[in-house]
Formats: structure tokens, sequence, C-alpha cells
């Protein structure tokens, strides 16, 4: 138990620092200012979170979600500080992995950096798609246009084709389904077949990962140059959006501001905190910068302010030019346009989203070979992962290895899940590396760097702050929090309700809404009918409580209601720990309240996001037990 915990010295690592660059271990090049960790910050934060999550989560919060930006915003700011003290005391390649084989042990380590690896790859496999969606769009504006089934991913195709057959048996025509659905089933209907097995990919996706990893194969100059000129470039357009689009705002379109409540914002969490993950990138880059330890922490800062600032300026042009609950797709930025008819400014913006995305897929593509590198040199993966090449003087292995991770899953796999994926594993990351700082925070031993977070007491203020959050709980959101600890049952959605009935259900229910005064008869699409009832939450219950179909098509309860709270049980849970620990420590309580606010947005996922998670980490353990614990270069045979 003793050596699973085995710590790295913050001497040692320094020393095995110097000690690159000579006689059979080459080093990283040395090319980075803090003007090109900012730029490499903004390529990384500005990329699909802006030109296409932001619609979805703008669509659930409206306006008001610029709050959920600004809260976010916040959270990565507390756990940047953290990352910059780090980076300051151990300026080495490895971002999180490192600092937590410094604070916690090397089987914490392992764990950290087998996280990061999803995060990276997993990452790119979403920023992959929505630059695939991106590029095929603007394919098709210039008259051009893919089989549907090459550019889309399986399980999207799989999945559309199910739901739009629910909903086609329930009343709604093929011309009246989303546009995503009638993508998928026509991908799904069209594409070739196999004996059984649909043959559907996402080729544009492998082919912009190829063409990235070859970039980050050639080498940091090259890369930094690339990733400067990509972030010029939407820069400038995301500020011409601003430009053109404050004078078709519309200000009525602000009315309501917070349409669906907190509850509706926090919904969006998942999309809004994707838009910030990268940030942590900058610090995989620290062999290579001339100065680390003044510039990481600069350039970690100055990207998370600006990126907030265009962030939040967007999200209210956005929900100001069109009605918020028309924003749900694929390239808002694209759509609002297209809406007012200016469709010149849709073609720009859609060039621009592709070379916004494979800046984003430049900066990740170079933090995973990186993570992969550090493992390595410290006998946690094979040694072939830590070969540097000789003249590129990059990770070469390491970023082939990469780039297949990232293609093969690119072609399967759908949005959603690897969004709520890469952000659980970027939580946990960030989760980790603020707790290392206070673990760090009273120890003398410790070499501290130029850069200190600033510390301010938390024994009172904390716990002060707790019963404030459980006070406004109790008053302004009483029936929700009521509801969370009674586990009160919760209506489906129309949505949800109507994909998971069967065809004879579909049936029974669309003749008894035929008889039901509240429902228009004439409308004879079931999701439709539904969704017009529900905004009336009062006529929607009474509806669903004497549907002739059994409750768990209607309702959410027991077991399955309360497996979706164990992750927030789970933060309420270690909350009460942290107060304590708060209580005897005395904590500093910027890193503090970084670990809270990341540990409760990991909360906010859906509790399979931790399921999948789980499973990930376990993977990762039985390779630790199986070659990496041998292999540590801290392993001391009995």
């Amino acid at each position: 138990m003793k050596k699973l915990f085995r710590k790295k010295s913050i001497p040692h690592i320094l020393e095995q620092m110097r000690l690159q660059g000579a006689g059979d271990h080459p080093s990283l090049g040395k090319h980075l200012t803090a003007r090109d960790l900012t730029a490499f910050g903004i390529a990384a934060i500005i990329g699909a979170g802006i030109f296409s999550t932001i619609g979805k989560a703008s669509a659930d919060g409206g306006p008001a979600v610029i709050f959920l930006f600004l809260f976010t915003a916040i959270a990565c700011g507390f756990a940047a500080f953290a990352y910059a003290e780090f980076a300051s005391m151990v300026p080495v390649s490895g971002s999180a992995y490192t600092y937590s084989y410094v604070a916690f042990g090397e089987i914490i380590a392992w764990i950290i950096g087998w996280a990061l690896i999803m995060e990276y790859a997993i990452g790119n496999i979403t920023v992959a798609i929505s630059w695939s969606d991106y590029f095929t769009g603007l394919l098709e504006n210039s008259g051009f246009s893919l089989p549907q089934w090459v550019q889309m991913d399986y399980l999207t195709a799989s999945n559309g084709y199910q739901d739009a057959l629910a909903l086609m048996q329930g009343g709604k025509p093929f011309a009246q389904l989303d546009a995503p659905l009638q993508a998928a089933y026509t991908a799904w209907n069209s594409c070739p077949t196999l004996g059984s097995f649909h043959l559907i990919a996402d080729l544009p996706a492998l082919f912009i990962i190829v063409f990235i990893t070859a970039l980050v194969y050639r080498g940091m100059k090259e890369s930094r140059n690339a990733s400067n000129m990509m972030v010029a470039v939407k820069l400038c357009i995301i500020l011409l959006v601003i430009a053109v689009g404050v004078f078709y705002i519309d200000t009525e379109n602000w009315h309501p501001f917070a349409p669906n409540g907190a509850a509706g914002i926090l919904k969006g969490v998942s999309a809004v905190f994707f838009a910030y993950i990268g940030f942590d990138a900058i610090s995989t880059t620290a062999e290579e910068c001339k100065n680390p330890q003044r510039d990481l922490p600069r350039g970690m800062m100055w990207a998370i302010i600006i990126c907030t600032v265009l962030y939040s300026v967007i999200a209210l042009v956005l929900t100001g030019m069109v009605p918020y609950d028309k924003l749900d797709v694929g390239d808002p930025l694209a759509f609002v346009f297209g809406q007012l008819n200016l469709g010149w400014m849709s073609g720009i913006i859609a060039v621009s989203a592709v070379v916004a995305m494979a800046s984003v897929l430049l900066v990740f593509q170079m933090g995973q070979p990186r993570i992969w590198m550090s493992m390595s040199r410290d006998g946690l993966l094979p040694p072939k992962f830590a070969k540097v090449h000789p003249k590129f003087h990059t990770p070469s292995f390491a970023t082939i290895v990469t780039g297949f991770v990232v293609a093969i899953p690119a072609l399967f796999l759908n949005l959603t899940m690897v969004t709520d994926l890469c952000s659980i594993g970027t939580l946990f990351a960030f989760v980790l590396v603020c707790a290392g700082v206070l673990v760090l925070q009273n120890k003398k031993d410790i070499p501290r760097g130029k850069f200190k977070t600033p510390y301010v007491n938390a024994k009172y203020i904390f716990p002060l702050l707790l019963l404030v959050a459980a006070y406004i709980s109790f008053t302004n959101f009483r029936q929700e929090s009521i509801d969370f600890l009674q586990n009160s049952p919760q209506p489906k959605s129309p949505d949800e309700l109507v994909t998971s009935l069967s065809t004879t259900d579909i049936s029974v229910v669309q003749q008894w809404l035929q008889t039901r005064p509240e429902v228009d008869v004439q409308q004879k699409d079931v999701e439709a009918q539904l969704t017009a009832l529900a905004k009336n939450p009062t006529v929607y219950n009474q509806v669903l409580q004497k549907m002739p179909v059994d409750k768990k098509y209607t309702y959410a309860t027991g077991w399955s209601l309360f497996q979706h709270k164990i992750p927030m049980w789970i933060f309420i849970i270690v909350l009460l720990g942290l107060v304590v620990w708060t209580w005897k420590a005395n904590l500093s309580l910027i890193p503090l309240l970084g670990l809270v606010c990341c540990l409760y947005m990991m909360a906010e996922l859906s509790v399979w996001n931790w399921f999948y998670f789980g499973i990930w980490l376990l993977i990762g353990l039985v390779i630790y037990f199986g070659y990496s614990r041998k292999h540590s270069k801290l392993h001391q045979p009995i």
C-alpha cells in the first residue's frame, strides 16, 4: 500500500529536466513565450464551444446562459490559479499528472494521467466531429454534397433512425422531423450494408485528424505558427460577428431572460464547460517554454479572461438576434445570420469555424503525446512513448499513437457522448490539481516557484458560504430542493416519452388524446400535442397521470430517478468532509473554491457519464497493476 503512494520530489523532477538533452535523453525544443501560450489557450478554448455547443446551452438556458459562462469561467479561474502554482513549481511536461505525482503519489498520478488521456483523446474526437459538420455544410453551400453515410458517425445514425421511426409512428411527417433526425434516417437507409451491419463512418473527421497529427509531428515551431495564424483569423471573425450582430438585436428576445429557471441554465453545464477546457493543455508545453515559471501563469489567466468576455458577448448577441428556443442547432452562429437572410455572413462564419476548430485539434493533439511522454519517462508506460524525434524534437511515437486513438473512435462515436465524457475527465483533473495545492500548502520543504496562489483562510468563510447556499436553496428553490430530498416523481419530456413507447402504445395514446378537451384534435402528431401541453406544467401533469400507459413511461420514479441524483449526493457528502478538513487545516480559499466548483459541475453531469468514466478508470488500474507498478522508476524490488 505504501508503494502505491510513493511520490516524486520536486528537486528530483527539476534535476531530471536539467539532464534532458544530454546523452540518450534528447530534449524538446524551447520556442514558446507568454504571447504564444495565450494564443494556444485561445486556440484551445474558442472552438467547438463558441461555434457549436453554445447553441444548445442557449436553447436550454435562454439569455441567462451568460451567468453559466461567468460561473464556469470563475471555476476555471480558480483551477487556473492551482495549475499556475504547480506549473511555477514544476515547469515540466505532464500537467496534472506530474502535479499529482508530487502531491498524492503514484497511484493517483496514474489515475489522473489515465483520465487526461481520455480528456484529450475524447476532446479531439468531439472537435473533429464538429469540424466535420461545419466542413460538410460548407461543401453543401458550395454546391458539393457528400452522401449522408460518409459524414455521420454510426451511433448518431443508428439512434437517430430509431427516434425518427418512433416519431413518424406517432404521426409526425418526415418533413417535420428535425434536420439531424432526417439526416440520420437518410444515412441509415441509403448506406451500403455488410450483412446486417450498416457501413456508416465520419470520413471528414478522419481526414482532419490525420492532417493535424502530421503537423504536430513536424514540430512545435510549425505548430505554434499555424496556431497563431488560426487564432488571428477566428478572433477577427468573432469580432465581425459581434459588430454586425449587435445591429440586429431585438431586446424583446431577451424576455424572459431565464425562461427555464436555474434548472435550464444548469442543464447546459456540460456544453459550456466543454467550451472552456483546453487552458490546462498549456501546462503540457512547459518544457518548450522559454520562461515557464513566469509565462505559464500569465498565458492561462489571459486566455480565460479574453475568452470569457467573448463568450458572454456572443451569447447575448445570439439570443438577441433570434429567440433562444431556435438555437439548438449544430452551427448556431451561421444559423442566426441565415435566419436574417445574411447569407454572406453565414459563409464567412462557416469558413472561420473550420479554421477555429482545426486550431483546437492542434492544441489537444499536442497535449496528449506529452502526457504519455511524461508517463513513459517515469516507467508507467513503455519506453517507446518517451522517444523524441532527433530532427523535429517532438514525442514522435506518442504523437502517431495519439492520431490512431483519436481517428478511429471519431468514425463511430456521437457528439453528446464524447462531449460529456471529455468534460468529466477534465473536471476530475481540475479537482485533483486544486486538492494538490491544498495538500502542499503547509509543507515547508517544498521548493516554491515565482507564482503562488494568494492565501485567504477559509476556516470561517467556507462554512458560511455553504450556509448561505443552503438558505438560498430552501427559499428561492424550495420545491426543487424538497423534490430532490424526497425523490418525488418527475414527469418525462414529450420527446422522451414518445420515443420510449412501443408502436401499439403510441396508437393507444394517439386515440386517447383525441378525446381530451385540452388537446388540439386537428394536430395528429403525438409529440407535438404533448409539447403544446407541456407549456402549462399543471395541465401536462394532469394528462400524464390519466394517460393509458404504464407510469414508467410517463414519470421517472424510484431507483430510475434516484440513480441520476447519485453524483449530487456524492458532491454533498464531499462538501461535509471539506468543511471538517478546512476547519482543521485552515485551507486556502481560492483552490478550495476551485475544487468545489469543479466537483459541482461533475455532479451536474449524468450518472451514466460517471459510470463510463469509472469503467475507463478500472481499465487504467488493470494496466497499472499489470505493467506500470512493476516498471515504475520509483519501484524498489523487495
